[in-house]
């Protein structure tokens, strides 16, 4: 078997280490046009895809623990309006980008299972898509590549009219374990907890706000900022928030995947959690597969379209709906909110299957 996989990022290199566990031989082909460094970005994995990783002997020992969400409104900047927590186990862990992808990358340059292929752009893709490979399968995790573009293009979009502002803050010393987020009339921003000094933030701004200066941006910051004294911030880095769902998963023995299947707004921090969720549906196939001695060939990209596709619609849905909700009742002074949730801030059901939901989403 040999499987080729067609990207450079993190839901990637989460796929490689999952198949070099099962001794299957993988090809790499990064595309990508510039070294992106990221280095503000942060995930937010839930407790449940912790423990799928680390099944999968992807041990992310420097991950930091959360263990309760408190969520705020424009009006009740002061008070929160739903707190999830604390708990005993974690919500979620945080990890730097930089962090998680030095990790896989070490497990797969240990490795005699993976190659990385180097070949000229136009004949590489031109051969996946006149099928003149000898790859069982090609999993595909760019969206603007020549295989989504002529294969891959019927999808459903959505454009967040936001811009979505990263950055790290390093504070003083503090119990850090309660992550924030705040539906501003601006957008809505999160802080989560890196460690007991450092902090990141999610700021995703209306574009009807683009005019806004980094130093106003970073006064804001400071003005939702819960409980921080902030020493420093890191340079801001920005990026166009749109959404996606890929109406077709696979097409012969190419499978999309990650960014390019399914794209979701960051304000649940749920983005790469749906994507290692894929993951673990397509792990648990590919075994069954291989104990029925079975080809890993097309049949398996339809079955695992088949148990995905209206989960993630589903989810995608979700959040989408929470998004708007919110970006519609800062319009009206949160008069909705304020009510609804001092309704579910009291309903311990609602908290229950809220947690399971942001956990191990639909499935």
């Amino acid at each position: 078997m040999n499987i080729c996989l067609i990207g450079h990022g993190i839901p990637c290199m989460i796929l490689a280490n999952v198949l070099i566990n099962k001794n299957i031989k993988i090809s790499i082909f990064d595309d990508r046009k510039l070294k992106n460094k990221f280095n503000t970005r942060t995930f937010g994995i839930t407790k449940d895809n912790i423990d799928f990783l680390n099944q999968k002997k992807i041990n992310i020992k420097n991950a930091w623990h959360v263990n309760s969400i408190k969520i705020f409104n424009n009006s009740n900047n002061n008070k929160e309006i739903l707190n999830f927590g604390p708990q005993n186990d974690p919500l979620f862990s945080v990890i730097k980008y930089s962090q998680f992808r030095d990790l896989l990358n070490k497990n797969i340059k240990n490795t005699k299972l993976v190659k990385f292929i180097k070949n000229n752009k136009k004949n590489f893709y031109n051969s996946i898509i006149n099928n003149e490979n000898k790859f069982d399968l090609i999993i595909n995790f760019n969206e603007n590549n020549k295989i989504s573009k002529e294969i891959f293009f019927k999808r459903q979009h959505k454009d967040y009219n936001s811009l979505a502002y990263t950055t790290l803050i390093k504070h003083q010393a503090c119990e850090n374990r309660i992550a924030f987020q705040v539906f501003t009339k601006f957008g809505p921003i999160a802080f989560l907890p890196c460690s007991n000094k450092e902090t990141s933030i999610v700021f995703s701004i209306y574009k009807n706000f683009k005019n806004l200066s980094e130093t106003e941006i970073l006064n804001l910051v400071k003005k939702y900022n819960k409980k921080f004294s902030i020493v420093s911030f890191s340079k801001f880095e920005k990026v166009n928030l749109r959404g996606s769902l890929l109406k077709n998963y696979y097409y012969k023995n190419i499978l999309s995947f990650g960014d390019s299947l399914h794209k979701i707004h960051p304000l649940a921090g749920q983005g790469l959690n749906m994507t290692i969720r894929d993951i673990k549906i397509l792990s648990c196939l590919i075994d069954k597969k291989i104990d029925l001695g079975l080809a890993l060939d097309q049949s398996l990209l339809k079955e695992f379209e088949n148990k995905t596709k209206h989960f993630n619609y589903l989810y995608a849905s979700s959040i989408d709906f929470i998004f708007e909700f919110f970006k519609f009742d800062n319009k009206f002074n949160n008069n909705y909110s304020n009510k609804i949730f001092y309704f579910l801030e009291k309903n311990s059901l609602f908290k229950k299957y809220s947690t399971k939901f942001a956990d191990n989403g639909f499935i």
